[in-house]
């Protein structure tokens, strides 16, 4: 009896948190990506589409905002044509799509979406798989999506999309690496790659971007300024980690591997239907999870913040309610949601990079500046122990590395032509 629970408490956090949750979040973005760039662009954006009373008898449709618009686009690309052109290798043609979506689908099992709910005085964690190993196992499953990007691009035997498949491998491969880099402070400074205790430790003792209260307040732990300090290096993290994921995603101004202008469409050229649908499920659902780490990992998760977690949701003896789960659950979609719409505000504001800009930016600035970002959170965390002469040692010898690296990077990049047009040419 107790497997046939377990299984169901399974098969139900899968259903509830995957086609529940995070799916319908794709939907939900397209139509506030729709909303926020007409309100940009000083347009209307969707608000014709709702429900068609008029087909009932009505006189009047109910437009409900244009919330239906969503579910229209679904039902269109559903009924498309599903064409696949003759001169496609078949086989990968077909696999490629679901190689895209479903890596995004299966790093939502180590999400945490809220704290702990307690069901017939069973206590339930709000998380598919409580991993030990949360982040290698995000970045090892997600690195698969560039599987599906490059074999769309190959299989469709035709060059715009096998340039935008190129552009994809190597855009995925030099940010995957400041990725990774940019992720090590944090773990040095929690200790562990659990993300359901790094978002506890950081409900119970501040979040890493906020060190406001609990043990990370001086004012709570005698005098100890280590994570306010810590808020630089932490801080240099989150902005790496945070464009990387701009990066990863293959999101404005990151998006060269489907540049409409030079590439038609890049690797999903020759898509329709849904097979096309499932790379822009995919694109989305990327999105949602890239949000949901970056909350989780800096902005304290599910936490409400401000000791408010241990005033209105915990017992006396340090127990969370049995409804906390659910509060903390509409807390973590709140922050998604802001991160999102950060995310849209980026693509409608900053213009697209060049190709190159866009490899100097992974493999020249981000990749050393995660690097040295490493050595200084470390210093940071083993400052206490290390005393104050090792301590100014260890910061000089670092600077000097730094700068030289710097210097090097300087001096090796090569000066700028001037630009004398075509006739300064001949």
């Amino acid at each position: 009896m107790d497997l046939l629970t377990d299984i169901i408490i399974i098969l139900a956090k899968v259903i509830g948190l995957t086609f529940m949750v995070v799916l319908p979040l794709v939907p939900i973005s397209v139509y506030f990506e729709r909303r926020f760039s007409a309100i940009i662009q000083d347009r209307v954006g969707p608000n014709r589409v709702g429900i068609p009373l008029t087909l009932f008898g009505a006189k009047k449709d109910f437009s409900l905002f244009g919330l239906v618009q969503p579910v229209a686009d679904g039902i269109k690309l559903f009924l498309k044509e599903d064409f696949t052109p003759v001169h496609v290798r078949k086989a990968f043609y077909w696999m490629a799509p679901a190689l895209t979506i479903i890596p995004s689908l299966v790093t939502v099992c180590v999400v945490p979406f809220g704290s702990p709910i307690t069901i017939n005085g069973e206590q339930y964690k709000m998380v598919i798989a409580d991993l030990d190993v949360g982040p290698l196992f995000v970045f090892a499953v997600s690195s698969l999506a560039v599987y599906g990007i490059t074999l769309a691009g190959w299989s469709s035997n035709s060059k715009y999309p096998f340039v935008g498949g190129v552009r994809s491998t190597a855009q995925m491969i030099s940010y995957e690496i400041s990725l990774g880099l940019s992720i090590i402070p944090v773990l040095l400074w929690y200790g562990e790659l659990n993300l359901s205790n790094i978002v506890e430790h950081q409900a119970l003792n501040g979040w890493l971007l906020l060190p406001l209260w609990g043990d990370s307040a001086p004012w709570n732990n005698g005098g100890d300024f280590s994570a306010w300090i810590f808020w630089i290096p932490a801080t240099v993290a989150f902005l790496i980690f945070t464009i990387s994921i701009f990066a990863e995603t293959n999101r404005m101004p990151f998006d060269l591997p489907e540049c409409e202008t030079e590439l038609v469409g890049g690797y999903h050229t020759e898509y329709s239907s849904m097979k096309f649908a499932m790379f822009f499920m995919g694109e989305y659902a990327a999105m949602v999870i890239g949000s949901a780490l970056i909350v989780t990992m800096f902005l304290g998760g599910w936490s409400l913040g401000f000791t408010l977690d241990e005033k209105l949701l915990m017992d006396g003896e340090g127990n969370w309610l049995w409804f906390s789960g659910l509060v903390h659950m509409g807390v973590f979609l709140t922050k998604l949601v802001a991160f999102i719409l950060f995310f849209i505000l980026v693509r409608w504001t900053v213009p697209r990079f060049r190709y190159d800009q866009l490899m100097r930016l992974g493999w020249v600035i981000f990749f050393e500046a995660a690097l040295i970002n490493v050595f200084i959170a470390a210093l940071v965390i083993a400052a206490p122990s290390l005393g104050i002469l090792t301590t100014i040692i260890g910061a000089v010898l670092l600077a000097v590395v730094s700068g030289a690296l710097i210097w090097v990077l300087k001096v090796s990049e090569p000066k700028a032509q001037p630009n004398r047009g075509l006739l300064g040419q001949n």
